[in-house]
């Protein structure tokens, strides 16, 4: 194109983007991706789908969401068992504070026998 004395006339640049340098950052602008020509049909690289990913993300979303609710469960496992073995052991000490006082007392029953078969 030449305008007027020969010169031409600039022309408006289309610059094809690259990886690094791409030639615009907004994803609406941008060409969609192809899948090349010349692969062969069936090869090793496989469509990609989101579907996948969703699913995983979304998994991985539920089960951060739960984790509080478990920890707070085990939590509360643990101080039920706690509860217990302290239940126990109050059980325990009263048992033996019992046991303590019946053998008290069947010793002052045998001390009151033997001085009544003394007299």
């Amino acid at each position: 194109m030449t305008a007027g004395l020969g010169v031409t006339a600039p022309r408006k640049l289309t610059r094809i983007g690259t990886i690094d340098r791409p030639r615009t950052h907004d994803p609406r602008n941008q060409a969609p991706m192809t899948v090349p020509t010349n692969e062969p049909i069936g090869s090793a690289t496989p469509n990609v789908t989101n579907i996948g990913a969703n699913d995983s993300r979304q998994n991985r979303t539920r089960e951060m969401q739960l984790i509080p609710e478990a920890l707070a469960r085990a939590h509360m496992h643990d101080r039920l068992r706690e509860a217990e073995a302290e239940r126990r052991a109050v059980r325990l000490v009263s048992a033996r504070r019992m046991q303590r006082r019946a053998e008290r007392a069947s010793l002052r029953a045998r001390r009151a026998l033997a001085m009544a078969v003394m007299h």
